[in-house]
């Protein structure tokens, strides 16, 4: 899944749980939540498909194993528990979206990394670090449907409407300041 996906389906869940647990509006900082989604890539795709590409060769290593949640969601805890600053706990939220989106529990050796084993398992891709870019980028505008494209159009789906959305109620309530000026 890509950056459409994760950051509208992460977003579409979240704000639909907002409207039957509400308070959650006022805990969680959607910004967060957004950037949380987005890390395990974030760290694994710079480290393990361009940094380490000829040894490493893989986007899903650290940031997509359970542990990486788990700690992130410690630290949450702890800077809560201290500081009462949610914003890392909404991180750690996001990122377990994200191990979610990409059905991790499928390549256990990842995700319950380091109980296999420390070494991740290597991708069998022909192409490596700033090959793996170009490749991205040339594959981005291939036409064919992939089993990519599904959550990507459903996350632009959710994107859209939530922005109308967004832009609706700006709108209204402009017009409401209007109307009582």
């Amino acid at each position: 899944m890509l950056l459409f996906g994760h950051l509208g389906i992460t977003l579409g869940i979240f704000f639909g749980l907002v409207f039957f647990i509400p308070r959650l509006r006022t805990v969680i900082d959607p910004r967060y939540l957004a950037i949380g989604a987005l890390l395990p890539d974030l760290v694994d795709k710079p480290i393990g498909r361009i940094i380490f590409a000829s040894s490493i060769a893989n986007g899903r290593i650290i940031g997509h194993t359970l542990l990486f949640s788990f700690l992130l969601l410690l630290t949450g805890l702890y800077l809560y528990e201290k500081r009462r600053d949610i914003k890392v706990i909404a991180l750690a939220t996001g990122s377990f979206f994200h191990l979610f989106e990409d059905q991790m529990w499928a390549s256990p050796r990842t995700f319950f990394w380091p109980l296999h084993g420390l070494s991740f398992p290597k991708d069998h891709n022909d192409y490596s670090g700033l090959e793996y870019l170009l490749k991205m980028f040339e594959q981005s505008f291939q036409p064919g449907f992939t089993e990519t494209h599904m959550p990507e159009i459903m996350g632009m789906v959710i994107l859209v409407l939530m922005t109308l959305y967004w832009l609706k109620k700006r709108l209204d309530e402009k017009n409401s300041d209007d109307m009582t000026s």
